[in-house]
């Protein structure tokens, strides 16, 4: 009699450890689910972290193109499967395992009739959190580092130069090795084949592209600074620093500046033709993002690569495929006038949605291909170059918390 009640008196105890443990361990196998969830989609650094005040979930959209729509497919998964209970939950976005943006979730009163979680409720900031620095050493799943993309880019220009006809084109796709090496640290190679060419015998030839290595952080207070070296666009190699502060109290707002030592790059008969780093470029300016419009305006006092200063202006309106503006230029201590405007696009190139398989090398179209017209003509003053083969206006705008929030809203 005296074993049976001991015997009873031990199940019950485990019967409430079994019930101690249960929810922590539904907790756990939630949280487990979404990453594997969303492995499964295409997405990549993937891990989460269960802390005291909030889950955050740890991401980065390798699958789709378009920011606004991997990140809205993301939130749908989790808050299907894995918002947590009576606390906050946090989405932390990486780009090349640098975190940009952040989106929570704050939990709603038991007593609201409309308790269901919707893309509406979700926060979007570059803020991070306090739970981030715990966070970020949550083990990763599916990592990016090592992953092999062959992107190809679609290279178009045109020029009214020659009275007897319209325009001259050239067009070149150029195909071009990515590599993620370390965190932030990206390898690209890029080599150009000319499909069409009116522009001289100068673009007949296949040759390099720009070849860099960049390395991207951020730092506290909402910096972001990317350096880069090798060869850059517009005949140029050399080494090129970028730097973005956006304040914490309006998001809207940012400033940017960029300096550059360059020297004339080109490759000729399959010899490769270089001059001394001797010309200083840089840029320094700031913008503001109209949010009810999603429109950017951006203003910067530049030097360029005839050493003349110039005052750039551009309105850039951002959609879901496009982004289409208008810039006008005036430049000091040149011999026309110094004015010039036109319009520039860019639009974002299908398929919007392909994941990696493993390690084996992706093929896939760059993310946008647009033009910048130039009403001008201007083919000396207030040239510059790109430092990176995606560097334009409508990618810098994707991690943009504004944009992405209006995207979660309108999708």
């Amino acid at each position: 009699m005296q074993e049976s009640l001991i015997q009873r008196i031990m199940k019950l105890c485990t019967v409430c450890v079994l019930f101690s443990f249960c929810p922590q361990l539904g907790i756990c196998q939630d949280a487990a689910s979404v990453v594997d969830a969303l492995v499964e989609m295409g997405f990549e650094n993937v891990g989460y972290s269960e802390e005291e005040n909030e889950r955050v979930y740890i991401i980065q959209n390798s699958a789709y193109k378009l920011n606004g729509v991997g990140i809205g497919k993301a939130v749908d998964v989790v808050q299907a499967m894995g918002m947590p209970d009576g606390k906050p939950c946090r989405i932390v976005v990486l780009d090349n395992n640098v975190p940009q943006i952040s989106l929570v979730c704050y939990s709603k009163n038991e007593a609201d009739s409309l308790n269901s979680v919707g893309r509406r409720d979700w926060e979007v900031s570059y803020e991070l959190g306090d739970s981030w620095e715990h966070a970020r050493k949550a083990e990763r799943k599916n990592s990016s580092l090592y992953k092999v993309d062959i992107v190809v880019y679609p290279e178009l220009s045109f020029k009214n130069l020659i009275i007897t006809q319209i325009y001259q084109v050239l067009f070149n796709l150029n195909p071009t090795i990515e590599v993620s090496l370390w965190k932030g640290m990206k390898f690209e190679a890029q080599v150009i084949f000319p499909i069409y060419n009116e522009y001289g015998r100068n673009y007949n030839q296949i040759r390099q592209g720009m070849i860099t290595l960049s390395q991207t952080v951020r730092l506290e207070d909402n910096v972001f600074i990317t350096g880069s070296v090798g060869t850059f666009s517009n005949f140029r190699w050399g080494a090129d620093l970028r730097g973005k502060f956006i304040p914490k109290k309006d998001e809207r707002f940012s400033i940017e500046a960029r300096i550059g030592l360059t020297g004339t790059s080109r490759f000729v008969n399959w010899r490769w033709k270089v001059s001394p780093l001797n010309l200083f470029t840089w840029s320094v300016g700031g913008s503001f993002f109209w949010d009810r419009y999603n429109t950017q305006f951006k203003l910067a006092l530049e030097q360029y690569l005839q050493k003349e200063n110039g005052l750039q202006f551009q309105m850039i309106r951002h959609f879901r495929h496009t982004s289409i503006g208008f810039w006008a230029m005036k430049t000091w201590n040149v011999k026309n006038s110094g004015l010039n405007g036109g319009f520039m696009f860019q639009i974002a190139l299908p398929p919007y949605h392909q994941k990696r398989k493993g390690y084996i090398p992706r093929v896939r179209t760059s993310n946008y291909m647009g033009i910048r017209y130039n009403a001008g003509n201007e083919q000396r003053y207030g040239q510059t170059y790109k430092a990176l083969p995606w560097d334009n206006y409508a990618n810098d705008n994707s991690f943009n918390p504004i944009f992405i929030k209006s995207e979660l809203l309108n999708y």
